[in-house]
């Protein structure tokens, strides 16, 4: 872990990432495990999200449970055993989502539905089922992950950018009910971010050269940059930050 901000707060707080196992969402987890948090993440890869619970054995609190988060039984489930073995849950990073491209004409009620699924309901449904542990203790913070793929105007897969765009709705709903507990949520869109997945599948040479000359910083985004926002977030040092929608996108929108 390179060096970076220490934020008191989070020592020993009960933090759940979804998604958690790869690409950025490892990279939170790595982050609040080396701020002493109590970290727990849920993924469906158990390869990938074991091999990050062996990596980081020993550096602090890390529970990792297996969960479709399309299946909100089973996301409400994992999140039970979270709470029974670390205790309430005072964060919340809705990190998971799918990319997927998908042409227009190709799309089906059914994908629809699942890339809805996929990339928004379970941003809701996570945070109903830890509100009422952040409501007992008075405070908490949600970071909602959301995307510039919309603000861009990027074409080739509809169904997520209409999904990324409704977490800002989200955000701002949950915001607005949920500030009277002083519980914050924000939400985080990250531009074009440089996981493993993201340059096996879509870097390609033209891909890096429009990369180049729309973002204002020319070279690529990693996945801890997104964390070190995100723990900003997450920590009091942003204590009067809620219903906001910030980009991490090196000045491309």
């Amino acid at each position: 872990m390179t060096t970076g901000a220490i934020y008191p707060d989070l020592k020993g707080k009960t933090v759940l990432v979804t998604g958690g196992g790869s690409g950025i969402g490892a990279a939170i987890v790595r982050r609040f495990v080396a701020q002493g948090a109590h970290t727990a993440f849920i993924d469906l890869k158990v390869a990938e999200s074991e091999a990050l619970v062996s990596e980081l054995a020993g550096a602090g609190t890390l529970l990792f449970e297996q969960a479709d988060l399309t299946d909100i039984a089973a996301l409400r489930a994992a999140i039970a055993r979270v709470r029974d073995r670390l205790g309430p849950i005072r964060i919340l990073i809705n990190n998971a989502a799918h990319d997927q491209r998908h042409p227009t004409p190709e799309v089906t009620p059914e994908f629809w539905d699942d890339r809805i699924a996929v990339n928004l309901k379970h941003q809701f449904f996570a945070a109903q089922a830890v509100l009422p542990d952040m409501v007992a203790a008075g405070a908490g913070a949600i970071v909602n992950f959301g995307s510039t793929s919309w603000m861009a105007g990027q074409g080739g897969m509809a169904a997520y950018t209409a999904a990324k765009s409704g977490v800002l709705g989200l955000t701002r709903s949950l915001a607005r009910d949920y500030g009277p507990h002083n519980i914050r949520v924000n939400a985080i869109a990250p531009g074009w971010i440089m996981t493993q997945r993201q340059i096996d599948l879509w870097l390609t040479p033209e891909g890096e050269e429009e990369l180049m000359r729309r973002q204002c910083l020319k070279r690529r985004l990693m996945p801890d940059e997104i964390a070190r926002a995100t723990l900003f977030f997450a920590s009091d040092e942003a204590s009067a930050c809620t219903g906001q929608h910030y980009v991490v996108d090196g000045g491309w929108v």
